[in-house]
């Protein structure tokens, strides 16, 4: 990534950050719109998931610039999602739920530049997860 992406992630994160609540909400009704299929590996009660959710995007988010940093809680993550049965095939839509809920969270904020930049966000951390996930399998 390069610099200048990792200043709009942080930038365009600030702004969804005071609608968390919201943006989880978002996130995952979306998600289980496009991919009813991967609803059955999440908890009925939600309400400590979406907390999860949003903690890991500000960890994630807030050290962009020092990945060494997250990329371990980030391969844990990974390798924990291997006994919730997440296969690699589930990554494609929670990162279009993702960019989905970014889009109505920033309207007119959420500009091709700022697209592109969670685009390759989302790339690197669903790529350290699986990656991981195999030496767990």
């Amino acid at each position: 990534m390069t610099p200048e992406q990792v200043t709009l992630v942080q930038e365009s994160f600030a702004k969804v950050r005071p609608i968390a609540d919201t943006a989880a909400d978002l996130f995952y009704g979306r998600l289980f719109t496009i991919a009813p299929e991967v609803r059955g590996l999440f908890p009925t009660d939600m309400t400590e998931q979406k907390k999860k959710l949003m903690a890991m995007l500000g960890l994630a988010v807030s050290n962009l610039n020092r990945p060494e940093a997250v990329a371990p809680a980030v391969q844990d993550l990974g390798r924990r999602h291997v006994a919730y049965r997440v296969e690699d095939a589930h990554y494609e839509p929670v990162g279009g739920a993702l960019l989905w809920t970014l889009e109505q969270g920033l309207g007119p904020d959420f500009t091709p530049e700022v697209r592109e930049a969670w685009t390759e966000t989302y790339g690197l951390v669903a790529g350290l997860m699986k990656r991981a996930a195999r030496t767990e399998a």
